[in-house]
């Protein structure tokens, strides 16, 4: 006779806040920001309302919450498989070559039809709730920035960069180009555009004579 076991609970609330993260980003793609719903989302995760109000105030915060979680698992899968150092930026000596190969995989990212919708609408919720968005920029956006400004300092070491280049200001030439051109739509993001602002920003803009 098999001993009595008691229910892991907390084993339980990791497999509830899962499916509901995935529930979450699954439906903000399928019908959009506005439509998805608390009761949606619980109805897809297969969990009560009450479960999700009890952990996250609002659907955006479900949303951030998924996103974190999802970034989370990527940089742990990525670190499981070798592929290209802390968080995904590889050193390799060549700081050209290391930044198209990240910008690339952004454009990959950002184009991709499972995570533009929801990356959409958590940026534009951002943008009109101050908190969330405050939230946004510490949890996600400014760790993952952080790792470029480490690269560009890596790069002022090897005589790459010029030493009195800012590389907080130096991650802005590079990354906001294709936020801007994705948010706006304004052109095709493709690879060869992430090539061409990584050549940009390390050529400078200014003739030389």
């Amino acid at each position: 006779m098999s001993p009595h076991r008691t229910p892991d609970s907390s084993r339980r609330s990791d497999r509830s806040r899962r499916a509901i993260h995935e529930a979450a980003l699954a439906l903000v793609g399928e019908v959009g920001y506005a439509r998805t719903t608390i009761e949606g989302i619980a109805a897809r995760a297969g969990v009560g309302k009450q479960t999700i109000y009890r952990w996250w105030p609002s659907k955006a915060a479900v949303l951030l919450d998924a996103f974190l979680d999802m970034a989370a698992r990527q940089t742990a899968e990525a670190d499981a498989s070798g592929g290209g150092g802390e968080g995904g930026i590889p050193d390799t000596g060549d700081l050209a070559t290391d930044l198209k190969l990240v910008l690339r995989a952004t454009v990959d990212e950002l184009n991709d039809p499972a995570t533009e919708a929801p990356t959409r609408a958590l940026t534009a919720e951002g943008v009109v709730d101050p908190v969330l968005g405050a939230q946004f920029v510490e949890s996600l956006l400014e760790p993952q920035l952080q790792l470029y400004v480490t690269r560009l300092r890596a790069g002022q070491e090897s005589g790459e960069v010029r030493a009195d280049v800012d590389p907080r200001v130096a991650v802005e030439l590079l990354v906001a180009p294709l936020a801007h051109r994705w948010l706006l739509r304004t052109l095709p993001l493709t690879h060869a555009y992430a090539d061409a602002v990584v050549d940009h920003a390390l050529r400078g803009l200014s003739a030389r004579g």
